[in-house]
């Protein structure tokens, strides 16, 4: 059956610069998830929202090409006002306890029927979609 996953911002930094957390070779799981995504032919969301983030760090042209490696697998979607009205809606509410794009991420992910995939375990206290380490996806 093929799935949906929509991947943290970070976890794609862990692809693009291989980051090691010391013990784990964060890059190398990045990497691997996103060969098996492509072998069952399962999708991966990219949305404005992680664009965006990835250009505080990368220039156009890297996330363009980086992107372009995997254009059989990856979705763009666009996210929508009312997704980041519900977000921010969210956020305030939480009293800002997490990073607002992660709500953002949560809701883009739940509204495109998507696993998040992320390291950051706040994804499961936030509880809009599903999460799981990249690692854990079989």
């Amino acid at each position: 059956m093929v799935q949906k996953f929509y991947l943290d911002t970070a976890i794609w930094r862990d692809y693009f610069e291989d980051r090691k957390d010391g013990i784990r070779p964060l890059g190398e799981f990045a990497f691997q998830f996103l060969k098996r995504c492509e072998e069952r032919k399962d999708f991966v969301i990219v949305s404005t929202a992680v664009r965006k983030e990835l250009l505080d760090y990368y220039s156009e042209e890297r996330v363009n090409a980086v992107f372009s490696s995997f254009k059989d697998t990856i979705i763009d979607v666009e996210y929508s006002k009312g997704q980041a009205a519900e977000a921010f809606s969210f956020w305030v509410g939480h009293k800002k306890k997490f990073p607002l794009y992660d709500v953002l991420h949560s809701i883009i992910a739940r509204d495109s029927c998507a696993v998040v995939i992320a390291r950051d375990r706040h994804f499961e206290e936030i509880g809009i979609a599903e999460w799981r380490l990249p690692e854990e996806v079989p």
